[in-house]
């Protein structure tokens, strides 16, 4: 299978105007398609916006998952034979939560609601994630989706390498406090799953916050194979041979140095990792 093209799309975005934020994706998109690329990637809440003060105010913006941002976007995928994700505020019901949609040349793919929320911006109102982590099993490769916070939790990352996924997307709003999750956690997640990880951040500033892009893409020993700066809108396109991320075992010295971070794994000694807290533990002897 040939090798899969991919555009990450580091940008700036108007808070509380989806129908701006929509038409600059379009325009991305467009662009991904004569470039040849299989898949385009923005930020988180790239159609929103972040810095919300309330529940009241972000529901204004708020869209279902077929909504008429989804539209917008099916409809440029079909013209540039591309996929996309994008991050969006998603109402369900009288529910919200931080969600990313996976859309292709058909439509909708599948989507993903952030699991993971930090106290800040809009993630202060929204409900967590209520769905199991998911791969999408695309032309080009199997891609899981992960959003911002959820890095900072390898279970999140551990858990879409076990179900397959050779590409995790991270669309992510970084403020200048997360600075360590570009510069350490998100290769961390590479090396630790044998995975290629594509974290997309944005720029500008938001009632104050500024963001510091640094988007990257990492590949499955955790190198660095792009970057973007920390000021301006830029795109990555790179060419990933995702199928190398399904071979676990890496030789550094053949015989000698030798080792499969998937398949070395000791899962019967991890049980403390799945309990809530308060659970009571089984200590040892018991």
């Amino acid at each position: 299978m040939k090798k899969a093209r991919i555009a990450c799309v580091q940008m700036d975005c108007i808070l509380g105007d989806p129908a701006y934020n929509v038409g600059q994706i379009v325009d991305h998109i467009s662009r991904a398609g004569s470039a040849s690329a299989d898949l385009v990637i923005f930020p988180e809440c790239a159609i929103t916006g972040y810095c919300y003060e309330s529940l009241e105010e972000a529901s204004r913006f708020a869209e279902a998952i077929d909504g008429p941002s989804l539209q917008a976007i099916a409809a440029a995928c079909l013209r540039a034979g591309v996929h996309a994700v994008a991050g969006f505020i998603e109402r369900d019901g009288s529910a919200f939560y931080n969600a990313a949609m996976l859309v292709g040349p058909g439509g909708l793919v599948g989507s993903y609601r952030k699991v993971h929320l930090p106290y800040l911006g809009v993630d202060r109102f929204l409900t967590p994630g209520d769905r199991p982590f998911a791969v999408f099993d695309l032309p080009f490769g199997r891609v899981g989706i992960n959003i911002c916070y959820d890095a900072s939790f390898p279970e999140a990352s551990r858990v879409l390498k076990l179900l397959g996924a050779q590409l995790i997307a991270l669309p992510t709003n970084w403020p200048p406090g997360a600075w360590r999750t570009p510069k350490f956690t998100i290769s961390s997640r590479a090396n630790e799953n044998h995975v290629y990880f594509a974290a997309v951040d944005r720029v500008g500033t938001e009632r104050g916050w500024r963001f510091i892009g640094n988007s990257k893409v990492i590949d499955y020993n955790g190198d660095t194979i792009a970057e973007a700066g920390a000021e301006k809108e830029e795109v990555l396109v790179v060419e990933l041979d995702l199928q190398s991320a399904d071979d676990n075992k890496s030789v550094f010295v053949p015989g000698k140095h030798e080792v499969d971070r998937i398949g070395d794994r000791r899962p019967e000694f991890y049980g403390l990792v799945s309990k809530a807290l308060g659970a009571p533990l089984k200590k040892a002897g018991d």
